[in-house]
């Protein structure tokens, strides 16, 4: 392993997400988002620079809400 991985993989300064690195976030958010909604199972991410940092759009379609219970 590279000595600058983590480096590498904790840089704060990016514009932009690499299509890999959305495809796994998309994957992680898709578990929840199957929990709570019905749908077509393809999120897409909008990831936009701001003055703050970013402003992060997930965008999906959804059939139908699913009942779920609050903890």
């Amino acid at each position: 392993m590279n000595g600058n991985f983590m480096a590498d993989s904790l840089s704060f300064d990016r514009e932009e997400m690499t299509e890999g690195e959305k495809q796994l976030f998309l994957r992680d958010f898709k578990r929840v988002y199957d929990e709570y909604f019905e749908g077509d199972g393809k999120p897409d991410i909008n990831l936009t620079r701001t003055e703050d940092g970013f402003s992060v759009c997930i965008i999906f379609s959804a059939r139908r809400v699913k009942r779920f219970k609050r903890v």
